[in-house]
């Protein structure tokens, strides 16, 4: 039943390949736990004092409550469809209870950093270094994902009207404008691209030295070398340009509806979080515009 489910996760719920292979993880994590601490049990014929057990060792293991949620979500999800499979009669999950956990804000990169990133430094006119460039460009001036960012192509890119075309969560498509300045980029790595013989004929915009499709840990690498070069912030990876892509927009007073469109969200609960990160902002025209301030 546990490949019915994920093959149900891929073909109906269209869920991302990260999402299913994290779900895959979790049940076979759960399969193990099961099967060393209760002889002879399936997963189809689990209680939920059973669940419970196994969250209680998750928490003993001092595993992060957001990572235990994760796992609680996909119990849920996997029982609910052996549920409505008709392979068990009673869901085990009814009575589970997520973790409390701690509301970190979204880490940003300040403006004035992402500015002398950009705009001072001198990345270079060779392939590599023009696809750095285009690389922290495109996940700064359109807050796309990582697994966006690497599954984009060529013919996602209209130059004419400078927008491209996203394949986002669950499969759905948005078309994102974006920068003269990024458009400028774009122009340059696609020449020096097309001009490779080992990488011309790749419909991925994105690629390696030889042509192969870009991978999560060369764009982690690339990220971080240059965030490291100019901000002091703890995390320094793709999601975090992203971060910066909302926070900035909402700095500059664009609509929160307008901010959940560009980066995919299903809805506002998702982007409200990187209102927290504008308080500052506010309060400093409250304090400059209020008689009473």
């Amino acid at each position: 039943m546990r490949e019915k489910f994920l093959k149900y996760l891929q073909y109906e719920k269209r869920y991302s390949k990260h999402t299913i292979a994290s779900y895959s993880h979790d049940l076979e994590q759960l399969e193990d736990f099961v099967h060393a601490n209760f002889t002879g049990l399936e997963l189809v014929s689990v209680t939920h004092n059973v669940l419970r057990t196994w969250i209680l060792d998750l928490v003993d293991q001092k595993m992060e409550p957001r990572s235990i949620n994760r796992k609680i979500a996909c119990l849920r999800s996997f029982y609910k469809f052996l549920l409505k499979s008709e392979a068990i009669d009673k869901d085990p999950t009814t009575k589970l209870r997520v973790l409390k956990t701690s509301k970190k804000l979204p880490q940003f990169v300040q403006e004035n950093e992402m500015m002398k990133l950009l705009d001072n430094f001198e990345f270079g006119t060779n392939f590599p270094e023009k696809r750095d460039q285009l690389i922290l460009e495109l996940l700064y001036g359109t807050g796309i994902r990582l697994s966006e960012l690497i599954s984009l192509k060529v013919s996602d890119i209209n130059l004419a009207d400078r927008t491209l075309k996203v394949l986002g969560k669950r499969n759905k498509e948005r078309v994102l404008p974006y920068s003269v300045s990024l458009s400028k980029t774009l122009d340059e790595y696609l020449s020096l691209k097309n001009k490779h013989d080992l990488i011309k004929d790749s419909t991925r915009l994105v690629v390696t030295d030889s042509g192969e499709d870009c991978y999560p840990m060369m764009i982690y690498r690339t990220v971080k070398n240059y965030l490291n070069l100019f901000t002091t912030i703890e995390k320094r990876s793709p999601h975090v340009l992203r971060h910066t892509f909302a926070t900035h927009l909402l700095n500059k007073g664009a609509e929160l509806n307008a901010v959940k469109d560009l980066l995919g969200h299903t809805s506002l609960a998702a982007t409200q979080v990187y209102t927290h990160n504008s308080l500052d902002k506010l309060k400093a025209v409250f304090e400059q515009a209020h008689p009473k301030a």
